[in-house]
Parts: C-alpha cells; structure tokens; sequence
C-alpha cells in the first residue's frame, strides 16, 4: 500500500541531490533538447532552468561548437560508452565564468566533461547526459606551476646581462648542429665577436657602464639576425654567433654590418655618451673538422687576427 509513496519519496530525494551537489547535470533528447539540468547550470549560465527546457542546447549556448558537440555526441550514442573530455583536451564545453575568488587568474571555468548515453527499459537510447567538473583550481595550479617550470627552465639557458644564450647552452645548440652538419653538410658560419679594449671602459667608466656596453652590442646583434641563427654571450664581452644556411663570404658581409652598426650605437652616460668598436672572426664550417671546437678555434684565430691587425675589423679564417 505505501510503495508509491516510497517511489515518490526517493525520486524526490534524488531530484534535491541532483539540484544540490557541485557538479554541473545536462540531459538532452536525441534532437539536442534540453529535458532536464540541475542548479550547477543554471546558476553558471544565468539562464533558469524554465527558460532551457525543450530549448535546443546550441541556441542557449551560442558559442557552443556544434560540429564537435553532435561528433562527440553521436560517438556516445552509437557506441553506448561513456566518453570523457578533460581541461587539458578542451579547456571548457560551456564557457561559464570563473567565480572562484582564489583563482580569479582566468576568466573561465575549467571543466572536465564525461557524455554518458541514457537508454530507455527497451535497451535503447533516448537521452544524453553531461556531467560536467569545475577544475578551476587544479587546472589554474598546473598552469601556474608549468609557467615557473618554463621560466626555470628560461633562466638556465639565459644570459641574465642580455638576454641572450648563455654560453653553455649556446655550446650544446652548437654540438647537435655541428652533429646534423657531419650527416648534412650545408653552408654555416660561426662568427666570434669581441669589444675592444673593454677593460679600458670598466677601468674609466666603471662596471655599470660595462654592463650598458655589453647590452648595447648584445641588442645589435639580436636585432640583426635572422631567426634561423642563434647568438649568445660567450664570455665576459665576447659573443657568438651560428648563421645558418649562409657562406663565409655572406657571412662576413653580416659580420661588416655589425661591426658598423656597433661603432655607431651611442651608449648614454650621466653626462654625455661612449661608443666602442668591436673586433671579429668569422670561419665556415669544414668538412675536415672533426669536432665543433676546432670550429670556434678557427673563429677565434680570426678574431685574434682582427685584433692584431688593429682591431675594428672583421677577418676571414683561411
């Protein structure tokens, strides 16, 4: 006698625990309609549940991609399994605000999505459901932790004076292309740079001018290669540089540029302005080499020929 009382009962209490729990419920109709979605939804898109239901989901989410929803749906519906789609995937499938004070970093809420197919008594499937996860706050922390990870990362290869390579990564970028140029020779050059009489400025001008001059001639450099090459700070004030795809006789004429470019760049002082002139050495890659520091030494040797011969001037490896 008490059993549809009972039935009515549990429904009721399962109804309150649908509307209740911090998790967002969608059910549609295999038309897209909405038949049902609890208060996680509706307080999430500001749309009340009287205005949605038999309403098609993608006219109240209008910026709902409706080629990869009915993929994703039709997937589930015809394979009758469960399908899941996590933050990392797809950030979110409903753009819902973030209102988590805590991680107010972004704009939206992080989701992850599981599209469970809804059969009928008869076996058959009549409705989707989505169950969707607010996972603002893991998906905000693994963000925020790979963004230190990368700028950790950033800074062991970074020289901190001038945002160029340091040396050791510019070492270990030169040694795997030295290694591709063994197997695939092409026409590279490596270019040794140095500012002349660099000791004289620290000496007059002190150590903070110093730094301004090897930013000034880092900037030069940086503004002046292609993105193909990579440069780096050497050493105290000499630097490197791997043109790629370019012959000794090109690569002295972009040597030429800069030498020219430095010896004209004004380097501001509290009463007044310094220029240097910088030193240079360029050698194309051998096939004879047998290893990538016979390819520095050539250039070094370059570079110290430029020295001997009075310094500003660029000088060919033989």
């Amino acid at each position: 006698m008490n059993q549809p009382h009972t039935e009515f009962s549990e429904f009721h209490w399962l109804v309150e625990v649908l509307q209740t729990v911090d998790i967002g419920i969608v059910v549609l109709d295999m038309e897209y309609n909405i038949t049902a979605w609890n208060s996680f939804i509706e307080n999430n898109s500001g749309v009340d549940s009287a205005d949605a239901l038999g309403r098609n989901i993608f006219d109240v989410f209008d910026d709902l991609s409706e080629q990869w929803f009915k993929h994703k749906a039709e997937t589930v519906t015809q394979l009758r399994n469960r399908a899941f789609t996590t933050w990392e995937q797809r950030p979110y499938v409903f753009k819902f605000k973030n209102t988590r004070p805590v991680t107010g970093v972004t704009d939206y809420m992080y989701q992850n999505t599981t599209f469970i197919p809804v059969a009928n008594s008869a076996g058959d499937v009549e409705n989707l459901a989505i169950i969707v996860y607010d996972v603002t706050d893991t998906a905000t922390s693994k963000i925020e932790l790979g963004e230190v990870n990368d700028q950790l990362a950033l800074m062991s290869r970074t020289d901190g004076l001038t945002q160029m390579l340091n040396r050791g990564y510019w070492e270990d970028l030169l040694a795997k292309e030295f290694l591709r140029q063994q197997r695939n020779p092409r026409e590279h050059s490596l270019i040794m740079l140095d500012i002349d009489h660099f000791k004289n400025i620290n000496d007059t001008y002190g150590h903070q001018v110093g730094d301004d001059v090897i930013r000034a001639v880092a900037k030069v450099i940086l503004d002046n290669l292609r993105a193909t090459d990579f440069s780096g700070r050497y050493g105290g004030e000499e630097f490197s540089l791997v043109l790629i795809d370019s012959d000794q006789q090109n690569s002295f004429q972009l040597a030429e540029r800069l030498r020219k470019k430095i010896e004209q760049t004004a380097v501001p002082l509290p009463d007044g302005e310094v220029f240097v002139t910088v030193s240079l050495g360029v050698a194309g890659w051998k096939p004879e080499m047998s290893e990538y520091a016979q390819w520095i030494e050539q250039a070094d040797q370059a570079l110290y020929e430029s020295k001997r011969n009075g310094r500003n001037r660029t000088s060919l490896a033989p």
